[in-house]
């Protein structure tokens, strides 16, 4: 049986080449690594397209990277978080341990996926009705000021039947903003109103203050456990609170709460589930810290005992959360690590079995410096000059001051601890510190850094060893 649909109609998303273009603009180099995510997230989206019976039969191919630390395995968990249009969570592994010790288990990984979920697709319901939200908080805003001002008119004047004598002894009609919503529905929406006072009466929707003292790191699951059985108690939740605020504020408040009343929360739910189900995707950084030798004592008792935690849940399993049980079947693992210290066959067999995609990430090199400085649309020359830009401060590099701070950023590496692409930032704010101290008393100045001035200032501090160990 055949499938005649159209991937990119059914996902809305991106091609792999397309993938692997937008990380480009990001991130240099490491084209196996890019390929790898592109290909798994698009496969994401051609199982959808694929027979019913048989769907459920494709599992997601997981991929581990390995990598030294700053050759840019977390800014592709980054950037792949906001390609990916879905549900998207990076922990990190070492943070985890195993059940029976203080810290978080590894389930709460699921639920923090859920919750971003419930959150992306309460903003999608919410964009739109965000129209009707807004205009039925309008109405009543308007209501409140006619009230208020009807309630003013005993006060400021006197008068009978449909008119108003004023202190002056004149007769008059009422109010034309009393009587006509729709001058008043003008001035607010003019923004004339903004400054006036209303009282508002708004429900209650916010949790209990609970707190567990002593707790420590890990209990932060149970408190919030704790909040939502609370919140259910009769009386907990759903009060009614009177707040004199303005009218700018009191919009949004309206706003907020109309929003509520029209979303349905099953169907957020629901929806969130089958999203965190069928596309969520997980990013396990620092993978190589619960990699280790099978020792029973130490620090070790508790990796391999984080690993057996989660090899369950990458392999499949069923997580309970307080928004329903959650399949983990088919979410994609994306796991990273730099493996100094251990290897990936340091890993319990089973859990390697889960992770069938291994990518090798290369380290940088001096004219890897030299695109990272010029290439990324975030490059770190762009950023120093759009901050000394605020400044009336036109900042640029030559191409021979770029290779010459690269230059000094790889003999950095080489000298010291290898930490890749994050010694161009400790490099760049030795080149700049003092012209960043100056640079609000040297306005209006164009300046342009040559690799003389990167040799003047840079060459000192790389002479001395020690000087350039904890500087550089």
């Amino acid at each position: 049986m055949s499938t005649e649909a159209n991937p990119k109609s059914v996902a809305g998303g991106f091609s792999p080449r397309e993938i692997v273009s937008e990380l480009d603009r990001y991130i240099v180099g490491q084209a196996k690594a890019k390929r790898a995510v592109a290909v798994a997230l698009r496969n994401r989206w051609r199982r959808q397209a694929v027979a019913p019976e048989l769907r459920d039969e494709i599992m997601p191919k997981n991929i581990i990277m390995i990598g030294p630390t700053g050759v840019g395995k977390t800014e592709i968990a980054r950037r792949l978080a906001k390609l990916a249009q879905a549900p998207f969570v990076k922990v990190e592994a070492s943070k985890f341990t195993e059940v029976g010790y203080v810290g978080r288990d590894v389930e709460s990984i699921i639920r923090d996926l859920a919750e971003l979920a419930i959150a992306m697709v309460r903003d999608e319901q919410r964009a739109r009705i965000e129209v009707r939200a807004r205009e039925a908080a309008e109405e009543r805003l308007i209501a409140l000021l006619m009230q208020a001002q009807a309630a003013q008119l005993p006060a400021a004047s006197s008068g009978r039947g449909p008119f108003v004598v004023s202190s002056h002894g004149t007769v008059q009609k009422p109010d034309a903003l009393s009587s006509d919503p729709g001058a008043l529905r003008a001035k607010l929406r003019a923004g004339a109103l903004d400054d006036e006072s209303v009282e508002l009466e708004l429900s209650d929707m916010g949790s209990p203050m609970v707190s567990i003292f002593g707790g420590g790191h890990g209990m932060d699951d149970m408190e919030m456990q704790l909040k939502d059985m609370l919140g259910q108690l009769p009386g907990m939740r759903g009060k009614k609170q009177r707040r004199n605020v303005k009218v700018k504020d009191a919009r949004r408040l309206l706003e907020d709460e109309e929003a509520q009343k029209l979303i349905d929360m099953d169907a957020v739910k629901r929806e969130a589930i089958e999203r965190t189900e069928q596309a969520g995707i997980v990013f396990l950084d620092e993978i190589d810290k619960i990699a280790g030798s099978r020792a029973a004592q130490g620090p070790d008792v508790s990796r391999e005992g984080v690993q057996r935690d989660l090899l369950p849940i990458v392999e499949g399993s069923t997580v309970n959360t307080k928004y329903g049980p959650i399949k983990t079947d088919h979410i994609l693992f994306i796991a990273a690590g730099a493996f100094h210290v251990s290897s990936v066959s340091d890993l319990i067999p089973e859990l390697q079995g889960r992770f069938p995609i291994r990518v090798e990430l290369e380290p940088l090199e001096t004219h890897d410096f030299v695109r990272i400085l010029r290439e990324p649309k975030n490059a770190l020359t762009r950023q120093y000059a759009a901050l000394l830009g605020a400044e009336g401060i036109e900042l640029s590099f030559t191409d021979a001051a770029i290779e010459a701070i690269a230059e000094y950023a790889a003999s950095a590496n080489r000298r010291a601890e290898n930490i890749g692409a994050r010694r161009l930032h400790t490099v760049m704010e030795a080149l700049l510190e003092e012209l960043s101290f100056t640079a609000s008393e040297l306005s209006d100045r164009t300046i342009v850094l040559d690799a003389a001035d990167v040799h003047r200032r840079l060459a000192p501090i790389m002479a001395d060893q020690d000087l350039a160990k904890f500087i550089l």
